[in-house]
């Protein structure tokens, strides 16, 4: 789940949707997604949009804290309970992609899942991203983007610019994310392409790419 620039702005229905059917895409396919976005973090973690807390349950024990930053009420409440449980210290907090509750430099790591295709400006959520992450530090990243193949391509861009992010929390289908996380300062050295759920049918949240980057 996404988080906007302005803290006041909400999606509640988008988010008790999301809520709902976020244990059903963990039965099929997103754990195992969620297993490879996390392997290797450690140290002092931010994740940026952390929804329902779905993430947390598979932080390796490498990581000594993580804070979670969620602006929407219903899933932070959600994601708090999921702390709880969490095999490491997790902190949930209030705060939006485009100022993150952190100071410059104070993580080893940052974890963005089907969160960037939803704040307003790709660019200055990762600028925030790269700020609070030290130098040497690693962005872990899963995210849906823009089609390669050009008919479909085509209609994500007609569905951005109209029903799309009204009824998707803001989600946007036509960004080119990975080319988003290099402007923005860092060195992809891992990218994974795939489809999820993959079906006969092409879907507008695919292709999906999982992987990390450094920080310059």
């Amino acid at each position: 789940m996404g988080t906007r620039g302005d803290a006041r702005v909400r999606h509640p229905v988008f988010a008790r949707f999301w809520a709902r059917q976020a244990s059903s895409l963990e039965d099929h396919g997103a754990a195992g997604h969620r297993q490879r976005l996390l392997a290797g973090v450690v140290g002092r973690v931010v994740e940026v949009g952390a929804g329902t807390g779905a993430n947390f349950r598979h932080y390796p024990s490498a990581v000594t804290e993580a804070v979670a930053v969620e602006p929407e009420g219903h899933l932070r409440d959600l994601a708090r309970r999921a702390a709880s449980a969490a095999p490491v210290p997790v902190t949930v907090v209030d705060g939006t992609a485009d100022r993150l509750p952190a100071d410059d430099g104070a993580f080893d790591a940052a974890v963005v899942s089907l969160v960037l295709c939803t704040v307003p400006d790709q660019a200055t959520a990762l600028r925030e991203v790269h700020r609070v992450l030290r130098p040497g530090g690693r962005l872990h990243f899963w995210e849906h983007v823009r089609a390669d193949r050009p008919g479909l391509a085509r209609v994500q861009r007609l569905l951005d610019a109209s029903v799309w992010p009204a009824f998707g929390g803001g989600c946007h289908t036509a960004r080119d994310t990975a080319a988003a996380i290099a402007a923005a300062g860092f060195t992809v050295d891992r990218l994974e392409r795939f489809a999820f759920p993959e079906t006969q049918v092409p879907l507008p949240a695919n292709p999906q790419i999982l992987g990390t980057a450094v920080r310059s």
